[in-house]
């Protein structure tokens, strides 16, 4: 008897242990960044061209060197890595973003509560101007910048009723929601990148918007730290993108993104009528993705990784799968693998996911609420009390783990679905 206490007491001491090391460890990894990029863009990244791209038909592994030199889950190489996904997400996907401008200022009106940004590139100026709803008070206040309007598609009480600013991203002063190639606002500024797809675009001003936020810190009473993003469906990808080029941005609330956003273009292809790589908008990302539409095997990256950019920072997807189109069940594959990334640092309540179905498009209905909140609580207000170890969705018979079996292997096949069990 007393041979078997001493055990369970050994296993509880060990598990003690761990469970500290663990939390540790999560306490050395930032929840988030002083500047935009961390990572090294300018690193030798294996680019081909799509012959002499391999065939990877499962998820591609968010920890494997693009250059076939083995992976790593080590932390201290995840900047590196994120620096390659990076490099080719914009290299076969939206097109290069441009770098900080050397010529940027900014400035705040307190009489009609406004912030201007103005750029000036190849002797042109591109002007962004966004409306700030400021709590009362002193603050400094913690931040919310809502695509299109002043919370995107979120209700405005969930981050006024917490003294939580929001600023809206008017994006078309960027680029249009169709852009018209060459003749958008930041062609003038960079008349070089006309291939460029929106998402490129609109991730530069948004970063744009960030770096004016920057300039009037004095004037504009805004917790730098303490920045996030949200947006839906088109709106709901340019959050993700956003986040994931701009290391500033504490908490991203990706709503109903769809192709294009949380879902991965793989696995889409494995479904009825959704947004698939070949169905998507042209002008949202650079025409020439778009011979990977019968190839997408070919492509060396997917989007749980372009999810997986934003870590180790606050990521909450929503989905609704009563749209067949925004292929719900895609995104659901997709966040379980690129939730994999944040449980192998450790840092696992920094990703969540509620795909709920029963609402309009971009109506974020009562029973979501509750996720929606704990991520701003946790990660806008510092509540570490709040639980936002989050994984809501309808689909329990969905084989995801054959997507990612591969990982580690060196192997990339895909099983048939009666091969791997959830």
């Amino acid at each position: 008897m007393k041979t078997k206490m001493r055990s369970t007491m050994y296993l509880a001491f060990i598990l003690l242990i761990t469970m500290s090391i663990v939390r540790l460890s999560a306490q050395t990894i930032p929840l988030v960044y002083d500047v935009e990029n961390t990572s090294a863009y300018n690193v030798q990244t294996v680019l081909p061209d799509i012959a002499g791209l391999s065939v990877v038909a499962p998820l591609t592994d968010p920890f494997a060197w693009s250059d076939g030199r083995g992976r790593s889950t080590d932390f201290k190489d995840w900047n590196r890595r994120r620096a390659e996904i990076g490099a080719e997400i914009q290299h076969y996907e939206i097109g290069p973003k441009p770098d900080r401008p050397d010529n940027i200022t900014a400035s705040f009106s307190n009489t009609d509560s406004m912030l201007t940004v103005i750029i000036v590139e190849n002797d042109d100026t591109l002007r962004l101007t966004s409306k700030v709803a400021l709590p009362a008070g002193d603050g400094p206040f913690p931040a919310v910048i809502g695509v299109g309007r002043s919370s995107g598609s979120l209700p405005s009480d969930i981050f006024s009723s917490r003294n939580i600013a929001q600023i809206a991203f008017n994006f078309t002063q960027v680029m249009a929601h169709q852009q018209t190639r060459g003749s958008e606002p930041i062609n003038k500024l960079y008349p070089d990148l006309t291939y460029m797809g929106a998402y490129s675009a609109w991730s530069w001003g948004v970063s744009c918007l960030i770096d004016g936020l920057e300039l009037v810190s004095d004037e504009l009473p805004i917790d730098l730290k303490h920045l996030a993003i949200t947006g839906c469906s088109f709106a709901g990808k340019m959050a993700l993108y956003a986040a994931a080029f701009d290391e500033r941005i504490a908490l991203t609330i990706a709503q109903e993104s769809g192709g294009g956003g949380a879902a991965a273009w793989r696995v889409s292809e494995t479904l009825g009528n959704v947004e698939t790589l070949g169905r998507t908008s042209h002008v949202w990302f650079m025409e020439s993705m778009f011979q990977f539409s019968k190839d997408v095997a070919k492509l060396p990256f997917d989007h749980h990784e372009l999810m997986a950019m934003v870590a180790p920072r606050a990521l909450l997807i929503l989905g609704n799968p009563d749209y067949e189109w925004l292929a719900d069940e895609s995104g659901y594959v997709s966040c379980k693998a690129a939730k994999r990334v944040w449980d192998t640092f450790g840092i696992s309540d920094r990703f969540g996911y509620s795909i709920v179905a029963g609402h309009g498009h971009c109506r974020l209905p009562d029973i979501q609420y509750p996720e929606v909140e704990a991520f701003v609580d946790k990660f806008l207000l510092g509540d570490t009390a709040a639980d936002t170890n989050v994984e809501i969705h309808p689909f329990p018979d969905v084989d995801f783990s054959r997507w990612t079996a591969w990982w580690g292997t060196g192997d990339p096949v895909l099983p048939a679905k009666s091969e791997t069990n959830n």
